[in-house]
């Protein structure tokens, strides 16, 4: 062979090994050195949502493994929580919160919340599970409470013409049902859940928070909300403060920031962690969009209208 093409083979090999080696820098589980922070993208409704105008959802099943997969690269320093949520599922809220705090605990690692617009009722549960939660002074934080809504059309059937046929084998099993008048007891049963909700959010604010939580305010637990400094006056966040910055403040302009969401964008976005753009909802054909997609839009709308999003 001659030494023109032996050249140029190195040359080849030594362009591909450069290739591979930055590749292997950006790998989320490989690290180059620098102190590293994962940054997990929680944004949207929790466990509410899906239809085609809607924002993106966060439930446990979808995020599990982008979690675990936050608290693997090597010389992590902290894991940071970047919460955008109007709240959702409180079932889907706690079992988020237990994955990262059983994680957190196995890894002896800190956790960091920053709230972005908005980290309200699941939102905010989503928080605690970090050790110091941020936000920035316009964001909004709290509505520690719990609300279910519906609709009632008790003589709407009538009025057109028609008749409801409903069986059953048990006798509530038709509770709350939105075509009956409203029955106190079955209200006094729902009201009894949401109470037993609530509850269980108070003590997880309270256990996590711990003596940070202000006693002198009567409404912290009340369901209202507030921007930063109500928030922070009331001892619900640690301080107002944007996650790029605080970060390389606190672990030096060196640090390596990896990002990670579930699902969405190429590849290569998935192997380095990096922020998955939330691409426009496909447009679909009238016939395509089912009554379940609309009522799950609406949903999720009304979930970030309560707070004027």
């Amino acid at each position: 062979m001659g030494s023109a093409y032996l050249a140029a083979m190195e040359k080849t090999d030594k362009t591909l090994a450069t290739r591979l080696q930055s590749m292997a820098r950006a790998l989320p589980l490989v690290g180059d050195g620098n102190p590293t922070v994962s940054v997990i993208d929680f944004e949207g409704a929790i466990g509410v949502g899906g239809g085609p105008g809607a924002r993106r959802s966060i439930c446990h099943a979808k995020f599990e493994s982008v979690i675990e997969a936050a608290f693997k690269p090597k010389n992590l320093k902290a894991v940071a929580l970047s919460i955008n949520s109007p709240g959702g599922s409180p079932v889907q809220s706690r079992l988020i919160f237990q994955t990262i705090r059983r994680l957190a605990d196995e890894k002896k690692t800190p956790v960091l919340a920053f709230i972005e617009d908005v980290g309200a009722s699941g939102g905010y549960l989503l928080a605690i599970a970090a050790d110091e939660i941020f936000a920035d002074a316009c964001s909004i934080v709290g509505s520690i409470g719990v609300i279910s809504a519906g609709f009632g059309a008790p003589e709407a059937l009538s009025k057109l013409g028609l008749e409801r046929r409903v069986y059953k084998a048990g006798d509530n099993k038709s509770t709350l049902d939105p075509f009956k008048p409203e029955n106190p007891e079955d209200i006094a049963h729902f009201q009894t859940l949401l109470d037993d909700t609530h509850t269980t959010f108070i003590d997880m604010v309270k256990d996590r928070r711990g003596a940070r939580v202000e006693t002198e305010y009567e409404d912290t637990f009340s369901g209202r909300f507030w921007s930063a400094p109500g928030a922070k006056a009331r001892g619900l966040i640690d301080d107002m403060a944007q996650c790029p910055s605080l970060l390389r403040a606190r672990f030096g302009d060196e640090v390596a920031i990896k990002r990670f969401s579930p699902g969405g964008g190429s590849l290569l976005a998935r192997l380095t962690g990096a922020k998955m753009g939330g691409s426009p909802a496909p447009t679909l054909p009238v016939g395509a969009i089912s009554a379940q997609d609309v009522v799950a839009t609406l949903e999720e709308r009304a979930l970030w209208a309560q707070y004027g999003l």
